[in-house]
């Protein structure tokens, strides 16, 4: 080309498309914005072959090509566990190196329904424990990822869905090493200045308290008698353990809408009974196992225990339990000028408890 010298229409056109490639490759450059991404296999929208499944033994962990999801116009915080959006726990992480990136979502086998995860438990021929060919319990674990719909009547972003499953053994998945006891850490303040208590949750055989609930591969017989315990760890002879609300759910989540009372104030399961509550510095109480009607599908049903839970003082305690029949004694009464001390509540989970419906009950220390 000389200088002053009108362009030929062929050197316009190759011009125009050197400029359009290198306009191309700013804008895909600022689209995957610095992720570890390539254009000419990312520029698409996602599909079945971007999610990776590892069941492993103590983890189901999820792996997901980040790259089509930005070319859709998502984040990694658009990617959520059966749609709870909402809920920090149940979203993943970025990282950023590998190649292509990758959104991780990492689920516990003992917290498995924490996100809503589904366990379905099947009967299936194939090997049991001894290697023996029979009739075994299986646990399929299932759930999806997606991205939240638009708070619009339209949207021009596709929705975005992952589905994903693993199946165990059962007897694997209930085995008592496995029986998940969460546990929470409350602050306490007293005239002493403040301190940290651990709240656990443990559940057993008998009304010793000594050998910790064993499940067998079938599942508990419905109307076999569990026995649970409320315990907590650097606690001085002032502090006792007051147990508000203890509930069922028949996922992991705490927050489930489908929810059955054991005991709440005066309300009393009629298969419950609460042996110490308030009056010492450990709760217990135990209750008939039961199946939830949603499980009608199932042979099997899971049941997960949850109890909001508090320490408060020794003294104050009665203060804080209710007044169920009878009219509490003059000397139990509080001064408004000293309102009971007591601590903030924590929620603290055991579980699942698998239960059968198509036995008798048995005596459940027996078990085993």
């Amino acid at each position: 080309m000389t200088a002053g010298k009108p362009l030929s229409s062929a050197e316009m056109t190759r011009m125009c498309f050197i400029f359009l490639l290198i306009s191309n490759a700013a804008s895909v450059s600022t689209q995957f914005n610095g992720y570890n991404c390539d254009a000419n296999y990312h520029s698409r929208f996602p599909g079945e072959r971007d999610i990776s499944v590892y069941c492993g033994v103590q983890t189901i962990t999820l792996k997901i090509n980040f790259c089509p999801v930005l070319f859709s116009g998502y984040t990694d915080a658009d990617l959520a566990l059966n749609g709870r959006h909402s809920d920090a726990q149940c979203r993943g992480f970025i990282n950023n190196n590998t190649f292509p990136t990758a959104v991780l979502f990492s689920i516990s086998l003992s917290t498995l329904e924490a996100c809503g995860n589904s366990l379905v438990v099947n009967t299936a021929y194939g090997a049991n424990a001894y290697g023996n060919m029979s009739l075994v319990q299986i646990g399929n674990v299932s759930g999806y990822i997606d991205t939240p719909d638009p708070p619009t009547i339209i949207s021009y972003l596709p929705g975005l869905l992952y589905k994903f499953s693993c199946s165990y053994p059962l007897e694997y998945l209930v085995n008592n090493s496995q029986l998940a006891s969460s546990s929470a850490a409350i602050t306490v303040k007293d005239s002493n200045g403040t301190f940290v208590s651990t709240l656990s949750m443990i559940l057993y055989n008998d009304s010793t308290y000594n050998q910790p609930l064993s499940i067998p591969m079938a599942g508990l017989a419905l109307k076999t008698r569990v026995f649970a315990a409320v315990k907590a760890t650097n606690l001085d002879k002032r502090w006792n353990i007051l147990m508000d609300y203890c509930y069922t759910t028949p996922s992991g989540n705490p927050n489930d809408e489908l929810r059955y009372d054991l005991f709440f104030g005066c309300s009393k399961d009629p298969q419950t009974t609460v042996f110490e509550n308030g009056k010492s510095q450990m709760g217990r109480f135990s209750f008939e196992v039961f199946r939830f009607v949603k499980h009608r599908n199932q042979k099997m049903s899971t049941v997960f225990l949850h109890c909001v839970t508090k320490l408060c003082r020794a003294d104050d305690c009665i203060m804080l339990m209710p007044i169920c029949g009878r009219r509490r004694r003059r000397g139990g009464e509080a001064s408004l000028d000293s309102p009971p001390a007591a601590s903030g509540n924590a929620v603290i989970t055991a579980g699942p408890i698998i239960t059968r419906s198509d036995e008798t009950p048995v005596n459940n220390s027996q078990l085993g």
